[in-house]
C-alpha cells in the first residue's frame, strides 16, 4: 500500500468521523439539552452561529459544514460577528476534549450586544481541558509494579494525576525521622531526608482537625491543613522553603493572649510543636497502588497501578495550565451576556503551593503570602505597616473564573478533576446565575462568590450582588486542600444559594461573610456591604468529613443593617456532621441573622447563636433571631439581650420532620438526574485520614476520619489492621460502615499485652480496597485496670410533650482511659446507650454534649441519670429531672 493511498484513507476516515460528529450535532440544533437549556431557551442556530468541533480545522470558516477546532478561534470569529449581532449568536462545541494549549480568554469584546447573548453551548462529553496525555509507560526495573512514562511537554510541574478520570494519590508517607523545630525548619534525628531523590520536591503537610486520643493537632486552627516545601536538606539540617515558614510560624501574636495572633482567627504558629504530619511528593514514599511521583530533574512521571488497571490502555492525564476559562472584565469595560452551558471544565492545577509560597492557610483557602505577610497582610490597623483592609488575604484562584461579569450563566456544566477552586465568581460579578451543574474532584472549594478585598468598594463597579447558586450538585471535594469549602462567599449583597445538595465535603459545606474577629478583642466587626443574602432550601449531610469547628453553613461577620436585611438562613435540611461544630455556625461578629424553618440534626450543636455586640458598650449581643426549626438543640423560647429564639421543635426522630421542608429541601425534581452523573470510572475508595488509637487490656481502640471520596460507591465497611513491632502476625477485624458512623471507634481484641503496635486502615466499596491509610502513632496494651471517669456535669433537660433534649458537660477527667460513650437512664427504666464522634473529641475539648430522647408522656415528672463509659468501665451518674409539659 503506498503512503498516498494511507493518507487518503485516513482522509476519508477523518471526514467521515466529522460527518458523523456534525450530524450528532446538527440533529440537536432547535431542541433543548435538558430541562436546564429549556428553561434557558432553546438554542437554535442562526446565520451568525459559529462551530466547532475536535476534527476541525482552525483556517475553515467555522460554520455546520466546516468547524473550527479550537474555541480560541471561535472566539475570535464571534468578535468579527459581534458588531452585527441582531439575535443570540451561539459558538456550538461539538462532543469531544479541547485540549486548551492556553487559558480562554474572554474580556469585554467578546460580551453580546443589543440584549442578546453569546451562548458557548456544548452537549454531553464536551470537555475543556488544561491536561496533556501521558503515555509511553513501562515497567521499571527492579520497580515491585512501578511504572513510569515521559512527563509531557508543557508539564514543568504539576499537583495531580489522574488514571481513567481517577485522581491518582500523589506520594505521601509518614516522617522517617524524627524532627525538631528551629527558626528556619528543623533539624533531623538522621540525615534521611538529605539522601532522598530530590529533597526540594518534598513537602511538609500539617493536618489539623482537632487533637484526639493520640492524633496530633498540626495545623494553624483545627479548620485548617498548611503545607510548605522543603528548601533544601543538607546532612541533618532542613531549611523549609521562604516565606512559608515565616508565614506559618511568625504570625505576630498579642502580648497579652499567648498562642492568639493578632490577625485573630487562629494560633501564630503551627500546632503540636510546628511538626508536620507526614511528608508527600518524594520518590521514596512511592510504596501504595494509586501513588504516582513527578521527577522534574529527569522529566520522568511514575505510578504504581491499581488492581486492575493497564496503563498501556489507560488514559492517564497530567493537568498544565491553571485556568481554563478566564473571564477579564474590568470596573470599566465588564464582561457581559455570555452563558456557558453543558460544558465540562477539567485537568487544570494551581502551582503556587508548589513554590516557596507553599499554602500558610488562615481560613477557606485563604493564605497569608509575601515575605513580610506574617506582620502585614490584611492587619490594617493592628500591626505597624499592616496592609489594608483588615483580614484581606489571598484567596484561592478559580481554574474558571469570572471578574467583572454581568449577566454570566453556567448552566449544565461540570466542574471536575481541578487543582485549585472549581469556578471564582470574582469581584464585580452581577446578575449572575450557575444553575444545574456539578462540582466534584476539586482540589481546593468548589465556588468561590465576591471577594474581601473590597468590605465597602467605592465604585458600584466593583459591588458583587445578584448571584443565583442553584440546584447544583457539590460533593467528594476539597480534594487536597482540606480547609476548602463547598460554597464561599465574601462581601455580596442579593446572593441566592438555594436547591443545592452538598454532601461528603471535607470541612464546611457553605460559608458566609468575612471580617468577623475582631470581636475576639471587644472590637466590632468590619464595616461592610453585605445584605439581602439568602441561603435557603438546601440539602446538606455528611460534612466535615475532615477537619472540625466548621458547620453546614457557616456564617460570620455583619450580614446587613437590620434583621429585614440581614441574611437568611430557612428551610434547608442539614444533618449527618461528623467533625466538631454546628449544623448552622454563626460565628465572630455574626450580626443580624435569621435561622428559621430548618430541620437540623445529626451535630454536636445546631446553632451557635450569642455573641457579644461590640458596635456599643450596651452589652447587648449581636441581634440574631432563631425561630421555628426542628432541632435536636431544645433551647427554650426568650429573648437574650438580642438573641430571640422562638417556635423550635424538639426533633426525636427525623421521620418526624414536617414532609414539606423535607421534600422541598436540595435539587427540585428537574434536576435530581444531577445525582447520577459520573465523570469518572468506578474506584476504589481515599483512605481514611487522621488515625488515632489508645490502648486497653489486649486490645487499641481506634478511631479516624470516613472516605469521603467514595469512588463512585458507597464505603461498605473498614478494616482495623494492628502490625506488632516484634514482625509477627498482624491482627485485624472488619467493620461495617453504618456500625462505624454510629460508634465513631472499632476495637482490635486479641493482641499480645506488653508489645507495641502500629495500627492502619482501609476502606472497602464494591469496587475494592482503598489505600492503607498514614498509621497512627504506635500503642502498647496493657491491662486497665484503674480510676473509672468523673461524673458527668451541668447536666440539664428540656422537654416538650413527649419528647426531651438532655445536655451535659464531659467529665473533668477521664479516668484511665478516653471517654468512649455516655449511658442515660431514663427514671421510666429506659437506657440510652450514646455514642458518636462528639462523644470522643467532645471530652478532650470539654465541649458540651446533647442527646434527645423521646417517647415520653405528656404531664409527666421524668429524671435523666447521664454516666460517662470508657474501656475501664462507667462512671458515677449526674442526674436531671423535668417534668414534661401537657400536650
Amino acid at each position: 500500500m503506498s503512503e498516498n493511498f494511507r493518507l487518503t484513507i485516513r482522509a476519508v476516515r477523518r471526514a467521515a468521523a466529522v460527518a458523523a460528529v456534525l450530524a450528532t450535532l446538527g440533529a440537536a440544533f432547535g431542541a433543548p439539552a435538558d430541562a436546564n437549556t429549556a428553561q434557558a431557551g432553546a438554542v437554535r442556530p442562526q446565520p451568525a452561529d459559529v462551530y466547532v468541533s475536535p476534527y476541525g480545522n482552525d483556517r475553515a470558516p467555522g460554520t455546520l459544514a466546516a468547524p473550527v477546532r479550537t474555541p480560541e478561534r471561535a472566539r475570535d470569529l464571534v468578535r468579527k460577528r459581534l458588531p452585527h449581532q441582531t439575535a443570540d449568536l451561539t459558538v456550538h462545541l461539538a462532543p469531544g476534549t479541547y485540549r486548551l494549549s492556553r487559558p480562554l480568554v474572554l474580556d469585554a469584546r467578546d460580551s453580546g450586544r443589543g440584549g442578546h447573548r453569546v451562548i458557548w453551548q456544548g452537549g454531553t462529553g464536551t470537555v475543556l481541558s488544561g491536561g496533556r496525555a501521558v503515555r509511553g509507560w513501562r515497567p521499571v526495573e527492579g520497580g515491585s509494579g512501578l511504572w513510569s512514562a515521559p512527563a509531557p511537554a508543557g508539564v514543568r510541574d504539576t499537583r495531580q494525576l489522574y488514571v481513567n478520570g481517577v485522581r491518582a494519590q500523589r506520594a505521601r508517607g509518614p516522617l522517617p525521622v524524627t524532627l525538631t523545630a528551629t527558626a528556619t525548619g528543623y533539624t533531623a534525628s538522621a540525615d534521611t531526608l538529605a539522601r532522598w531523590r530530590d529533597p526540594s520536591d518534598i513537602e511538609f503537610v500539617y493536618p489539623s482537625g482537632e487533637a484526639l486520643w493520640n492524633i496530633q493537632q498540626y495545623g494553624l486552627g483545627p479548620w485548617t491543613e498548611p503545607r510548605c516545601p522543603i528548601g533544601s536538606a543538607r546532612g541533618t539540617t532542613v531549611t523549609v522553603a521562604q516565606p512559608c515558614w515565616d508565614n506559618s510560624t511568625r504570625r505576630v501574636e498579642f502580648p497579652d493572649i499567648p498562642g492568639r495572633s493578632i490577625n485573630m482567627v487562629g494560633p501564630g504558629k503551627l500546632t503540636g510543636g510546628a511538626l508536620p504530619g507526614y511528608v508527600e511528593n518524594a520518590y521514596e514514599v512511592l510504596d501504595q497502588p494509586g501513588e504516582w511521583y513527578l521527577d522534574q530533574s529527569s522529566r520522568t512521571v511514575y505510578y504504581r497501578p491499581r488492581p486492575g488497571e493497564n496503563l498501556r490502555t489507560a488514559a492517564v492525564e497530567a493537568p498544565a495550565l491553571e485556568k481554563l476559562v478566564d473571564g477579564r472584565g474590568t470596573g470599566d469595560a465588564p464582561l457581559h451576556d455570555i452563558a456557558l452551558r453543558s460544558l465540562q471544565f477539567s485537568y487544570a492545577t494551581w502551582l503556587t503551593p508548589s513554590t516557596s509560597e507553599g499554602f500558610s492557610e488562615v481560613q477557606a483557602g485563604y493564605t497569608v503570602t509575601g515575605a513580610d505577610g506574617w506582620k502585614t497582610q490584611g492587619l490594617c490597623g493592628y500591626t505597624p505597616g499592616g496592609t489594608c483592609p483588615y483580614a484581606s488575604w489571598t484567596k484561592m484562584p478559580g481554574n474558571v473564573s469570572i471578574s467583572h461579569g454581568r449577566n454570566i450563566e453556567f448552566s449544565d456544566d461540570a466542574f471536575t478533576h481541578l487543582g485549585a477552586a472549581g469556578l471564582e465568581l470574582g469581584t464585580g460579578t452581577k446578575d449572575t446565575t450557575v444553575r444545574g451543574s456539578v462540582f466534584t474532584d476539586i482540589s481546593g472549594n468548589g465556588l468561590e462568590i465576591g471577594g474581601v478585598d473590597a468590605p465597602q468598594p467605592g465604585t458600584d463597579a466593583d459591588l458583587t450582588r445578584r448571584v443565583s447558586v442553584t440546584n447544583n450538585h457539590l460533593y467528594a471535594l476539597p480534594r487536597e486542600y482540606h480547609g476548602g469549602v463547598a460554597i464561599l462567599n465574601g462581601y455580596t449583597r442579593n446572593t441566592t444559594i438555594a436547591h443545592n445538595q452538598i454532601d461528603h465535603v471535607g470541612y464546611s459545606a457553605i460559608s458566609m461573610g468575612w471580617g468577623g474577629w475582631p470581636d475576639k478583642i471587644a472590637k466590632p466587626a468590619t464595616a461592610n456591604v453585605s445584605r439581602d443574602n439568602t441561603v435557603s432550601k438546601n440539602l446538606i449531610f455528611d460534612y466535615l468529613q475532615a477537619l472540625d469547628d466548621g458547620g453546614g453553613v457557616y456564617t460570620q461577620g455583619l450580614t446587613g443593617s437590620s434583621l429585614a436585611d440581614g441574611e437568611k438562613i430557612t428551610g434547608n435540611v442539614i444533618r449527618d456532621q461528623w467533625g466538631l461544630g454546628r449544623s448552622v455556625y454563626t460565628d465572630n461578629g455574626c450580626t443580624y441573622v435569621t435561622v428559621e424553618g430548618n430541620v437540623l440534626y445529626g451535630a454536636q450543636a445546631n446553632v451557635l447563636s450569642k455573641h457579644t455586640d461590640y458596635r456599643d458598650d450596651l452589652g447587648n449581643n449581636d441581634p440574631t433571631r432563631i425561630a421555628d426549626n426542628y432541632w435536636e438543640q431544645g433551647d427554650r423560647d426568650g429573648a437574650d439581650k438580642g438573641v430571640v429564639t422562638s417556635g423550635n421543635h424538639i426533633l426525636s426522630d427525623p421521620r418526624e420532620a414536617p414532609a414539606d421542608i423535607v421534600a422541598a429541601a436540595g435539587l427540585e425534581p428537574r434536576y435530581r438526574g444531577l445525582l447520577g452523573r459520573t465523570y469518572a470510572a468506578d474506584s476504589v475508595p481515599e483512605a481514611p485520614t487522621r488515625v488515632g488509637d489508645f490502648a486497653a487490656d489486649r486490645s487499641v481502640y481506634v478511631t479516624w476520619n470516613p472516605s469521603y471520596v467514595t469512588g463512585g460507591a458507597p464505603v461498605t465497611s473498614y478494616t482495623v489492621t494492628a502490625a506488632p513491632a516484634d514482625g509477627s502476625r498482624a491482627v485485624s477485624t472488619t467493620v461495617p460502615a453504618a456500625r462505624f458512623k454510629r460508634t465513631a471507634y472499632a476495637v482490635v481484641d486479641g493482641l499480645a499485652n506488653g508489645t507495641p503496635y502500629t495500627v492502619t486502615v482501609t476502606a472497602h466499596n464494591r469496587t475494592g480496597t482503598s489505600e492503607r491509610s498514614l498509621p497512627a502513632a504506635p500503642v502498647t496494651p496493657a491491662p486497665t485496670a484503674g480510676a473509672l471517669p468523673d461524673a458527668s456535669t451541668g447536666v440539664k433537660a428540656n422537654a416538650e410533650a413527649t419528647v426531651a433534649t438532655v445536655s451535659w458537660t464531659p467529665p473533668k477527667a477521664a479516668g484511665a482511659t478516653p471517654v468512649i460513650g455516655y449511658r442515660i437512664t431514663v427514671s421510666d427504666g429506659r437506657t440510652v446507650e450514646v455514642t458518636g464522634r462528639d462523644v470522643l473529641v467532645a471530652q478532650i475539648r470539654a465541649k458540651g454534649m446533647l442527646r434527645v430522647v423521646g417517647g415520653l408522656r405528656p404531664a409527666t415528672a421524668y429524671t435523666f441519670s447521664v454516666a460517662a463509659v470508657t474501656a475501664t468501665g462507667t462512671g458515677p451518674a449526674a442526674t436531671a429531672s423535668v417534668t414534661t409539659p401537657a400536650a
